[in-house]
């Protein structure tokens, strides 16, 4: 399988069809408009010339790829390059949030094309929320003039069964526990519209690592009205056996803390929203910078990415105060500290992430474990 970074190699066999298929995309999508010849798809992925004429032309025939112009020959003549057609496909992406709703249409190139907002009470119950969902969705179809829909994905907190799109006790909402919203929404949403559901933050991370300049091993960490986090290793996605890995927000740094959703005392979920409850960013932000460090010394990252609209609202604060904890533990420890930076997407990466759980096995790039 492709890994989220660099070319991968492809095979000669035909039940890897669709395999080579997705790496063929792939280097499409990443030439952009100007496109990329067949014989450099061949040398950059290991197929022999034939087997990439074969591929392209079914991908031409289904109206996903199209030439881009001619390219100059060092020998021979001139070699057609063939590009992606964005537009011709797309998928949307749900950003469930515990007040808010956010949905965006996205092309083939994780473009985004349309965009809703809405606000939402997840404990309003199943219904109301669904119908919220098929409402925004059916709005942004519709709005954007979409040929072929490949699927919705929805993000939202956990935790949940990610393999069968069912919730357990979501943070705050036990009255979740057991229901299947994958399937409640494939049926309100009509044959042929798949759904993909996962964890916010891991819908979030997968996005970022498709988009590149991530590396191999990073971790985003969510913070909106409550605090999470989304893995990346070895350039996959890693959601654990149960879908339970990346629990960011429910690690225990005080003890006699304050009341968390979870249970526990302590958290840093609930010292950060306490000291935002109160006004005091610096300090939800120094609460925040110890979670990472732990988290850096746990799992060895080279990157920790802040996203989430709390941090939106105060992007320097939060990158200073993550970026002087983990400074200080690089200090002590004789090492170079691991970078911080703002996830790109202005708030709306989980959405644009949800949208990649479609977008992203096309390309060979959904990988996750």
């Amino acid at each position: 399988m492709s890994s989220t970074n660099g070319a991968a190699q492809g095979v000669n066999l035909p039940a890897l069809r669709n395999h080579n298929t997705a790496l063929v995309l792939d280097l499409l999508r990443a030439a952009g408009a100007d496109g990329i010849s067949r014989l450099e798809v061949a040398e950059r992925i290991g197929l022999t010339p034939q087997a990439v004429s074969k591929i392209t032309a079914r991908l031409r025939a289904e109206g996903l790829v199209t030439e881009a112009g001619r390219r100059a020959s060092t020998g021979g003549k001139p070699r057609t390059a063939l590009r992606l057609v964005p537009e011709a496909g797309h998928a949307v992406g749900v950003h469930l949030d515990r007040d808010a709703l956010r949905a965006v249409l996205v092309d083939l190139t994780g473009a985004v094309v349309a965009e809703r907002a809405a606000p939402l009470d997840l404990g309003a119950g199943q219904a109301a929320v669904v119908d919220s969902v098929v409402r925004e969705v059916t709005a942004l179809v519709g709005a954007g003039a979409v040929g072929t829909l490949l699927g919705v994905g929805v993000g939202l907190p956990g935790p949940l069964d990610h393999t069968r799109g069912v919730l357990h006790r979501v943070t705050g909402f036990p009255e979740w526990d057991g229901f299947p919203l994958r399937a409640t929404l494939e049926r309100a949403l009509g044959p042929g519209v798949p759904v993909v559901v996962d964890k916010d933050t891991n819908a979030a991370a997968l996005g970022l690592a498709v988009a590149g300049d991530t590396g191999e091993s990073f971790a985003y960490l969510h913070f909106g009205s409550g605090l999470g986090g989304g893995l990346v290793l070895g350039g996959v996605v890693r959601r654990g056996a149960r879908t339970g890995a990346g629990e960011f927000g429910h690690q225990v740094v005080h003890l006699d803390g304050p009341q968390c959703g979870c249970g526990n005392r302590g958290c840093v979920e609930a010292l950060c929203l306490a000291a935002v409850g109160h006004g005091d960013f610096e300090e939800a932000a120094r609460v925040l910078g110890t979670g990472a460090a732990n988290l850096v010394a746990l799992l060895d990252i080279d990157l920790v990415l802040l996203g989430g609209r709390t941090v939106a609202g105060h992007p320097d604060c939060f990158l200073r105060g993550t970026a002087a904890v983990l400074e200080q533990r690089a200090r002590r420890v004789g090492e170079e500290p691991v970078p911080v930076r703002i996830a790109p997407g202005g708030g709306r990466e989980v959405a644009e992430g949800a949208a990649q759980l479609l977008l992203a096995p096309l390309f060979g790039r959904g990988e996750a474990s």
